[in-house]
């Protein structure tokens, strides 16, 4: 009863659309959950009917690439985003990494990484966000998924600024020699799900791939919330 009390006074509410939360519904109201831009990315696997694979063809290595949800401005994607990354929502993070993993184990997938592994944020913006956003992904593909994860095992050593309004050759050369392996043991001869909450060109998730093939890891898969 005192439950119900709070939950009248005070509502939790949608961080997609803002609209109150109904008994039993979590972070994401049934309405937007159904209308959310899913991919099917997953059922065409490593394969040329998987237009994100596609995107790294020639440029890194990658065994699979895959994204949850597809991005569109000034949608319930790009409010679920920026409530995670501004608004101090990291447990939307892991929710939507629970259920994207619980989705990819349903497709067998789990039997395909070793270890998954977050893009990292530099300290200085760590310190300032209090958290980071692909690390709260992380934590919730590694619970349902049943893989370990690693924050540590790539680190950003130059603070780069904001990607969003740069052009593809203008990101690639801000991340080009920014990320280094700083754990070597935790990579060497493993298979990675490296992660990241967007994917718009693809220049930082290259980069990480780059930096932990080179540090030995067996290969290198991708993860996404979104993919623009």
């Amino acid at each position: 009863m005192f439950e119900d009390l709070l939950s009248l006074l005070f509502p939790e509410t949608c961080y997609a659309c803002s609209g109150s939360l109904a008994r039993g519904e979590k972070y994401i109201c049934t309405n937007c959950s159904v209308k959310l831009p899913y991919t099917d990315f997953h059922v065409h696997g490593a394969t040329e009917l998987n237009p994100l694979q596609r995107r790294f063809w020639g440029k890194v290595p990658v065994r699979f690439a895959f994204s949850y949800l597809y991005f569109m401005p000034k949608g319930r994607v790009q409010r679920l985003l920026h409530q995670l990354k501004y608004k101090g929502a990291k447990e939307l993070g892991e929710h939507l990494g629970q259920r994207y993993g619980s989705l990819l184990s349903d497709y067998h997938y789990s039997s395909q990484f070793d270890v998954i592994v977050p893009v990292p944020l530099h300290k200085y913006k760590l310190r300032r966000r209090g958290y980071n956003q692909a690390e709260s992904f992380a934590r919730g593909l590694s619970q349902s998924m049943k893989l370990p994860y690693s924050g540590q095992a790539i680190r950003r050593n130059t603070h780069t600024g904001t990607q969003t309004r740069k052009s593809r050759l203008d990101r690639w050369q801000n991340v080009e020699q920014v990320f280094e392996v700083a754990s070597p043991e935790q990579v060497q001869g493993r298979r990675i799900l490296l992660v990241d909450d967007v994917l718009t060109t693809g220049a930082t998730l290259e980069a990480c791939a780059r930096a932990l093939l080179a540090a030995g890891a067996e290969e290198v898969s991708i993860a996404t919330i979104a993919a623009a």
